[in-house]
């Protein structure tokens, strides 16, 4: 099959994905909207897809197949709001670098832009012709308040946040992209798709500075060190990869299966992974070496956030909980969700 047809074939299915979403939003899978003085409870009614912490570290977003973004203060474990507007699950979230607006994409094909200190959807950004995969914000600088976002059409998208126009349109990967991360000066936005590469763009021109290639199947995660220096991605062929300089300087394995998410910690000392095998897999970001093994979700884990103080981890997926962790240590701290309790764990 040629690679017209291929991507054809992957164009239907990506749009035959997105109308059973939109008819699961329609019969009534997604729970009704709370009245605003009343405090949500719960968490989750089904797959937990991202998170991510506010810049303060004061809120925990996280966002699912239950067509709703949660959002949730890490201290005391309490689900502060729930926001509800996508039609289908919901498959990223992010921050913008003032902590003041909240992205969220999902199979709706829809950037949704809200308020967290009131849970308001303030705008939809409209453009992408699948579902919407990865959201990232580009960090401080002279760039304004620019997001990206990528997904089922194979293309990213960029758009600035405050006027909610689309700024520029990105073509380059064979296929879906699955995830999109900012270099933390802003220069470079780097993304990773079903064709198994890495791409790595410039944001202002959208001009393509390289082209990474080692995975030898799907990248699902991309993620650059606090410093800049290094980046991760990691994929359906079981490895985390490393990369400096346009370079793989090292692969990563342990996992059993795909793995589905990859964080640096603030200090850049430690990179987390996790995946299909259940396990959360911390390793020391210079030498490669795991240093710890975190097992407490009972099936695959999709997402993956450090908190910006470095002192918690989020993790989630499946089984529908967010576990928060304590890296230093690798214990479980607290579970946010249908099993959670009242008190650390």
């Amino acid at each position: 099959m040629s690679a017209p047809e291929q991507k054809t074939f992957a164009e239907r299915v990506e749009q035959l994905e997105q109308r059973v979403a939109v008819l699961e939003a329609a019969l009534g899978t997604r729970p009704s909207a709370l009245p605003p003085d009343r405090p949500p409870r719960g968490g989750h009614t089904s797959v937990v897809r991202a998170v991510t912490f506010s810049p303060d570290g004061m809120i925990l977003a996280s966002a699912g197949n239950d067509g709703t973004v949660r959002l949730w203060d890490p201290e005391t474990g309490r689900q502060t709001r729930v926001l509800e507007g996508h039609a289908g699950r919901v498959r990223a979230v992010a921050f913008s670098p003032q902590g003041n607006v909240l992205a969220s994409g999902g199979d709706d094909a829809m950037v949704r832009l809200w308020d967290p200190a009131t849970g308001r959807q303030n705008a939809i950004l409209e453009g992408h012709a699948g579902r919407v995969r990865a959201v990232a914000f580009a960090p401080d600088g002279g760039t304004g308040c620019l997001v990206a976002s990528a997904g089922g059409d194979g293309k990213l998208r960029l758009w600035d946040a405050s006027t909610q126009e689309q700024t520029m349109v990105i073509e380059g990967h064979a296929g879906r992209v699955r995830a999109l991360a900012f270099s933390p000066d802003g220069t470079t936005l780097a993304s990773g798709g079903g064709d198994g590469t890495i791409r790595l763009w410039d944001p202002v021109t959208g001009d393509p500075q390289a082209v990474l290639k080692g995975h030898t199947s799907w990248v699902r995660a991309v993620a650059f060190s606090p410093d800049g220096v290094r980046l991760a991605s990691a994929g359906d062929d079981a490895t985390v990869r490393l990369w400096q300089d346009g370079e793989q300087v090292a692969v990563l394995e342990a996992h059993a299966d795909w793995v589905s998410a990859v964080a640096f910690s603030p200090d850049r000392r430690t990179l987390a992974s996790a995946g299909e095998d259940k396990t959360v897999r911390l390793w020391d970001a210079e030498s490669g070496t795991e240093i710890a093994l975190l097992a407490a979700h009972n099936d695959s884990v999709w997402t993956l956030a450090f908190s910006p103080d470095g002192r918690r981890l989020a993790s989630a997926g499946e089984d529908r909980d967010v576990c928060l962790w304590n890296p230093a240590t690798g214990r479980l701290t607290r579970r946010l969700g249908a099993r959670s309790r009242a008190s650390d764990l």
